[in-house]
């Protein structure tokens, strides 16, 4: 079928002239950018003369009533020359040649050899878009027009072709929704853009006076219940041996043709406008908004809970107890219409004896013709106190499951209105293949979208929770996932408390994206929380973890900044593996500057020295370390990124975490980023001399008594005399193992009043204490027990020249 032959019916009476608009055949042209015709509708051949075989690759003002385009003595000429009529508005030949970036009308005299003038009427409409259609030329012959008294008379004289809003008349929506059906065979996407053209610049009228004017609306001819009826008497006559003249067999070939052409054209419309994206959210509206108005008036999408949440496939079939969340509802109806009686996000589940518990058990489509009062009733019967009756009686509905691999995730319910033509048996077939297409979509989604939440999972148990205080500093820390590479990466941060009241701070990058780069980044994270217990320098840290790097394998690749920070001396050590340097604010002044460290090689190159560097501090300072996704932007030098950093860190914060947000603000919104992010932020506090206590014990047992009343007298001076008796009582069991097991240096026993009351005792032993099973009467194992009762929190660690044992008790309120 040429969906170019179709019929223009003019709507409404003349007023003026008493005449009633009759049925006038349209001819339907269009003109490519070269100017020749791309489209000739069987309208344009029988007002033309031309066959449309004969009419395209044509240039157009050889065949369209250009005036003076075609003498009288041209051979080539359909019928023969055209005139301008009464000088009535710009000649097409104006639209033609580009000339006129607006829609034109205008009304030509065709003079015909052997025959009566014709007069045509004509529309002309440029079209701008990415397609190679530069104008849409509708003409019609005037003649078409009769006198209603009479039915066949003589042709209006006073007529003129016009331009109105489509809105301006009764059934406007009508016109929208039948005006592609004038237009040439093309994609659904083609059509689409060229009707909303037509409708923006001025639907086609006639005018009979000012005041009368009509508008010119797609007719088929034939309403389509009557096709289809008149189809089916064709077929049932066929099947009873009668056979179909050649005509209407052709026709009814047509028409089956150009349904199915139609639906594909649709169909394939519709997998171009949904799963744009892999947001389960995005792509549920997607999927609503791509069937509604074409293939229905109301869809409503249905889904799991467990699809919803982004988790697991669901298992099982779906029964009477299974909650269904409703996801999307789009609809033609009147704003609000039906916000109030099925709100989206609402969950419920149905019963066994409705349409829809049929589509979600069996898996097919369910096609209810129109929903009686009775059917009404009954699914009105789940909407708790919400009449819904009066939104879904008198209309056909279509239920279509969205399955992927023969699971049912949800379903959609389609609705048309009374008056529009019901769904059929095709409309079943289209709705299933739909449903099917926005499953997978659907599903790939959910996978997306479950994969996603269990690499944010994953990466949140690789990464530390660190404690905002640690002694003498303050910590904020953020983390941002990659946004175009994978969500999983290799940036991590930690900190880890070391002997002496001192913390080490470390921010790491390993190269690469995905559960491998993760996989690493766990394991040097690990590593270097290790090797840090042992209180290796930085450099020798980094050292090792180089070593470390290369026997996990040749590909571990990374860059790490480790910092250790003492708040007694007000000072910070440093190493550098091929990571960007930290920024340092002051607190005196806000001055912020990137640290001028030795950069070193990447950890797993092998093979290459570090260099330990010491900065001091003073309290309040600042020390911002991040991993180059915060600042790397692709085409950008990365020294701009380091510049807004410096700018960013030094602006004054109320907060710590408001200190980060400031930065992650500063250059995350600056665009390009795809890598993870990993920043964290140390203000330096130190502590003050006067809270830090000190003494050398010697290795003699009397020494032991010595270490109980300094601590005593220590303890009354802070104003801790609560503390006296449980720190008393554990530092003569420390000191006393110390005594019994160092060697020749001194022992080191230390107080540092901060958040808490640290106690730290030093010896030459590399041997850590461990807690025994002791028995009633053993004679040793007892001490660490105590100290394990009586402390907030203990633990040992490695040092250089021995060990450190260590205690802390929380601080009486004041």
């Amino acid at each position: 079928m040429d969906r170019g032959t179709e019929m223009g019916t003019a709507h409404g009476r003349a007023g003026g002239n008493g005449v009633a608009a009759g049925r006038i055949p349209l001819a339907v042209v269009v003109v490519d950018r070269e100017g020749l015709v791309s489209h000739w509708s069987r309208g344009a051949r029988r007002l033309f003369g031309a066959a449309r075989d004969e009419a395209v690759g044509r240039p157009a003002v050889d065949l369209l009533p250009v005036s003076g385009a075609l003498p009288d003595d041209d051979e080539t000429a359909p019928y023969g020359a055209y005139s301008a009529y009464d000088g009535l508005g710009p000649d097409l030949e104006s639209s033609l040649d580009g000339r006129l970036s607006y829609p034109a009308a205008g009304r030509a005299r065709l003079s015909a050899p052997d025959s009566a003038r014709i007069d045509v009427l004509w529309w002309a409409y440029p079209l701008v878009g990415p397609g190679p259609e530069r104008l849409l030329v509708l003409a019609a012959d005037a003649a078409g027009l009769r006198h209603e008294d009479t039915g066949a008379g003589p042709a209006v004289e006073r007529i003129a072709p016009g331009f109105a809003l489509h809105t301006d008349f009764p059934g406007a929506e009508e016109l929208a929704r039948r005006l592609p059906e004038i237009l040439p065979s093309m994609s659904v996407g083609e059509s689409a853009r060229i009707v909303s053209q037509v409708l923006e610049l001025g639907y086609p009228v006639l005018e009979f006076s000012q005041n009368d004017r009509v508008p010119v609306t797609p007719d088929w001819g034939v309403p389509r219940r009557a096709e289809r009826k008149a189809r089916q008497e064709r077929a049932a006559a066929a099947a009873a041996g009668a056979p179909l003249p050649q005509g209407e067999a052709d026709e009814v070939e047509n028409l089956e043709y150009a349904a199915v052409r139609e639906r594909l054209e649709f169909l394939n419309e519709v997998s171009g406008r949904i799963g744009t994206s892999l947001d389960l959210s995005r792509t549920i509206v997607e999927v609503s908004r791509a069937v509604v108005p074409r293939f229905t008036d109301v869809a409503g999408t249905y889904l799991r809970e467990q699809v919803v949440a982004g988790e697991g496939f669901p298992e099982g079939v779906p029964d009477t107890t299974t909650m269904w969340h409703r996801v999307a509802l789009e609809h033609t109806d009147e704003p609000g219409r039906w916000d109030d009686v099925v709100p989206v996000g609402e969950a419920m589940p149905f019963p066994a004896h409705t349409p829809f518990f049929q589509c979600m058990t069996t898996g097919d489509p369910v096609l209810v013709p129109r929903i009686s009062e009775q059917m009404g009733h009954m699914i009105a019967a789940q909407f708790e106190k919400r009449d819904i009756r009066p939104l879904i009686t008198g209309r056909s509905m279509l239920v279509v499951p969205l399955k992927a691999r023969n699971v049912v995730l949800g379903f959609m319910i389609l609705l048309r209105h009374p008056e529009r033509v019901e769904f059929n048996d095709m409309d079943r077939v289209t709705g299933a293949e739909l449903a099917a297409r926005a499953g997978l979509v659907l599903d790939n989604a959910r996978m997306y979208t479950y994969q996603e939440s269990v690499a944010d999972t994953l990466q949140d148990s690789m990464l530390p929770h660190i404690a905002p205080r640690m002694a003498g500093c303050d910590i904020a820390t953020r983390y941002l996932p990659g946004t175009l590479l994978g969500r999983v990466g290799g940036d991590w941060f930690d900190s880890v408390k070391l002997p002496g009241s001192r913390t080490a701070l470390v921010v790491g990058d390993v190269m690469g994206h995905g559960l491998n780069s993760a996989a690493m980044m766990g394991q040097l994270r690990t590593a270097v929380q290790t090797m840090a217990a042992l209180d290796l320098p930085p450099a020798q840290l980094l050292r090792n973890l180089d070593d470390l790097a290369q026997r996990l394998g040749e590909h571990y690749l990374a860059t790490c900044l480790y910092a250790v920070y003492d708040p007694i001396k007000s000072e910070l050590q440093m190493a550098n593996a091929g990571h960007i340097p930290p920024v340092l604010v002051r607190a005196e002044g806000g001055r912020s500057d990137l640290l001028d460290l030795p950069t070193g090689a990447p950890i797993g190159v092998g093979g290459v020295p570090f260099e330990s560097v010491r900065v001091q501090v003073a309290p309040g300072d600042r020390l911002v370390m991040c991993t180059d996704g915060l600042v790397e932007v692709r085409g950008e030098d990365i020294g701009v990124g380091l510049a807004t950093l410096c700018e960013s860190a030094a602006h004054p914060a109320a907060s710590m975490d408001d200190a980060c947000d400031t930065i992650i603000r500063a250059l995350n919104t600056r665009g390009g980023r795809k890598d993870d992010v990993a920043l964290l932020m140390a203000r330096l506090n130190g502590i003050e001399p006067e809270d830090v206590a000190r003494w050398r014990i010697g290795h003699d047992r009397t020494e032991v008594g010595r270490a109980r009343a300094a601590v005593r007298e220590q303890l009354h001076a802070w104003g801790l005399n609560s503390l006296v008796d449980p720190t008393e009582l554990m530092v003569s069991e420390l000191v006393t193992n110390a005594v019994r097991h160092s060697h020749s240096r001194p022992i080191e026993l230390r107080l540092v009043r901060g958040e808490t009351l640290l106690c730290e005792v030093d010896d030459d032993d590399h041997t850590l204490p461990t807690l025994l099973s002791v028995r009633r009467l053993d004679e040793f194992g007892r001490g660490m027990h105590v100290v394990s009762t009586l402390a907030r929190e203990w633990g040992t660690s490695r040092t250089s020249s021995g060990k450190t044992v260590w205690f802390e008790l929380t601080l009486p309120r004041r």
